[in-house]
């Protein structure tokens, strides 16, 4: 795999006479690709129907001559101010029955069929103008879905196909009835032209409706996709990639990935450190220049699976951000070790944001690796750095890992439909598991819900799933390895009723009720570490591996078959998983705090997070330092 690195730049923001300078600054820097266009929506079509494509015509031109591959996005995330003049119902409307205004972007509607028609006219517009330009290596369709909560659209638009999808899954209004238990509270239906959407309801609504409304709005974005993706692939054999977000959960990534060739995502360690980490602020103090650093990686498994091997990083952060609510800038070589770390994951290429430094509008605070006075910016020399490595660098190719961590979009839809505690986060848990694998040296896979075959791996690690589907209770049932699951997996049938029947395949025990703890409450175990947050009870006759220190049973199973009922904290986790990893094979190695490791089939790759020089191995390894070895 030849790994690249690129640029996100937007010629429709600078005067054409700097374009050749910026691309052959972008050459000389080692970039190989340039997305353009996913904003440009105004500039391609000012008015309806009256087209400028000199410009954009110029813009591919200009930067294919000299050298670079170009992504071109289709502008789909911000309809240009006179489309709203045209459709003014196609806008999102919040839970409180407000509709989204023009003046930002991701204002659209996903169920709004006119809009729809539209995005699917400017993408064959743009198909058949550039299908065929050898100068066009990919596209990206719209961007970043789901960013600033843009999934979920209370409106009429929505409503209407929300109606149509019911009726599409439950074909009778009495199926309905019975899935969604509505003889609670008189809550039934006589026909589907009844059903309204799940907000503004005195309490809570029914979580079989409201879950079945999160199914509903993954799958309009599923389709607003799917139709650009069609159009794309008729005029042109280019990849589809799609830039997805970091902690994002309120689509199936999955689904829409199917429909494309290449994930990617956007990574912004330091924003989201502050912004969407739980950990506490002598954790964010110390990684403040940093990143968190399981994060990112966890993301780079993640999109991995969801690009089904293929995967990149659309826009990687080179200094300080403007939208988290503290900003600094990265700890010097921190640009080159997320390069490096995401290409250790298995990364084709790393596209640095941006370019150069906008004076103006909202990202006027976002750095690029040029300042807006065109001068370098401390990014771009780390970019230069990593550029010069990939030459000397022999091509490498991600190996399987040995463990598995399972990931479900629609987990996460149940756990903040019914948490059953303030503080439980399906996110969260799974991270936990996450952080515990990689602080004993562990490469992880992570896997979808439905995976039919478990064979490549030895340990299967499966927090907080939902319902256990078809496909995984019979490869969990062939599979030779060790599985961990819980606390919380297999609660839930898919109508979301309780499930009455063992939590997962090879476990006897039944769960008779459970507890969300008080945040100060902790329960230490009799062999190292403590539960807290969530605690089951349940009654059969699995042995018990692990218990309280007052007795009260925590792990039960066999030695290949475990469900864990309660939160563990990282040192119980730590202990749990260790003894799994031992008694398959798998070797451990537990970890200084901030130093990661992970493995390709030809090189182990170490980096060092923290702010101050660590040992491992016997090698000093430099604050913000990647260091590589053959295996």
């Amino acid at each position: 795999m030849k790994r690249t690195l690129g640029t996100c730049y937007y010629p429709e923001h600078w005067p054409q006479d700097i374009w050749a300078e910026d691309a052959k600054r972008m050459v000389e820097a080692g970039l190989s690709w340039v997305r353009i266009g996913e904003f440009a929506w105004s500039r391609i079509e000012p008015s309806p129907y009256q087209l400028d494509w000199q410009w954009l015509d110029k813009a591919v031109e200009t930067l294919g001559n000299a050298g670079l591959k170009v992504i071109m996005g289709t502008p789909t995330a911000t309809p240009p101010r006179w489309m709203l003049d045209k459709w003014p119902q196609m806008l999102a409307v919040d839970a409180s029955g407000a509709p989204k205004k023009f003046g930002s972007r991701r204002n659209y509607c996903f169920s709004h069929q006119p809009y729809r028609l539209e995005c699917q006219r400017i993408c064959a517009l743009l198909a058949k103008r550039y299908g065929d330009n050898p100068h066009i290596q990919a596209w990206q369709i719209d961007n970043e879905y789901s960013c600033h909560d843009t999934t979920l659209s209370y409106s009429e638009a929505a409503l209407a196909e929300f109606k149509r999808w019911l009726k599409n899954k439950y074909d009778s209004i009495e199926a309905l009835n019975n899935a969604w238990g509505n003889i609670f509270w008189s809550m039934e239906y006589n026909s589907f032209a009844q059903i309204q959407l799940p907000n503004q309801c005195v309490t809570d609504p029914n979580p079989s409706h409201l879950l079945d409304f999160k199914r509903f709005s993954s799958d309009q974005v599923v389709t607003f996709n799917r139709i650009q993706a069609e159009v794309l692939r008729k005029h042109s054999s280019a990849p589809l990639i799609h830039n997805y977000m970091g902690r994002i959960t309120d689509f199936d990534h999955y689904k829409v990935g199917a429909d494309l060739d290449i994930a990617s995502w956007d990574s912004y360690p330091l924003g989201f450190l502050e912004d969407r980490s739980e950990e506490g602020d002598d954790w964010k103090l110390h990684f403040s220049q940093q990143g968190d650093p399981d994060f990112q990686a966890f993301h780079h498994d993640l999109y991995r699976s969801v690009g089904r091997g293929r995967w990149w990083i659309m826009e990687q952060q080179p200094g300080p951000v403007n939208w988290a609510p503290y900003n600094p800038a990265p700890l010097p070589g921190m640009v080159r070790l997320w390069s490096w770390e995401a290409f250790a994951h298995g990364a084709e290429a790393v596209c640095y944001f941006r370019w150069r430094q906008v004076p103006f509008a909202q990202e006027q605070m976002h750095t690029g690796l040029y300042t807006a006075d065109n001068n370098p910016a401390p990014g771009l020399a780390e970019a230069s750095a990593v550029a010069a490595e990939i030459e000397t660098m022999p091509e490498v190719s991600t190996a399987s890992a040995q463990v598995a961590l399972v990931f479900d979009y629609e987990s996460d839809w149940a756990w903040q439909i019914q948490p059953q505690g303030a503080s439980f986060n399906y996110f969260k848990l799974v991270f936990d598991y996450y952080r515990a694998l990689r602080s004993l040296g562990l490469s992880i896979d992570i896997i979808p819900p439905d995976s039919t075959s478990l064979e490549n791996y030895k340990l299967v690690v499966i927090p907080g799933l939902m319902s256990f589907n078809t496909q995984l209770t019979a490869a969990i049932e062939c599979f030779s390895g060790s599985v961990l699951a819980g606390p919380r997996s297999g609660s839930k049938t898919a109508n979301f009723a309780l499930n009455l029947q063992p939590p997962m395949p090879g476990i006897n025990n039944k769960v008779s009720y459970v507890e969300s703890l008080r945040p100060s409450v902790e329960l230490p175990l009799k062999d190292s570490g403590k539960v807290f947050n969530w605690i089951e009870t349940t009654t059969g006759d699995d042995p018990v591996i692990e218990r309280t220190a007052c007795d009260r049973p925590v792990l039960i199973g066999t030695d290949k078959r475990q469900y864990l009922t309660a939160w563990a904290d990282r040192e119980a986790l730590i202990a749990m998983l260790k003894k799994l990893c031992v008694a398959e094979g798998i070797a451990v190695q537990e970890l200084t705090e901030g130093v990661r490791v992970r493995e390709t089939k030809t090189h182990r790759f170490v980096f060092n997070y923290n702010p101050q020089t660590v040992q491992y191995n016997g090698v000093s390894l430099a604050a913000a330092a990647v260091h590589w070895e053959l295996l």
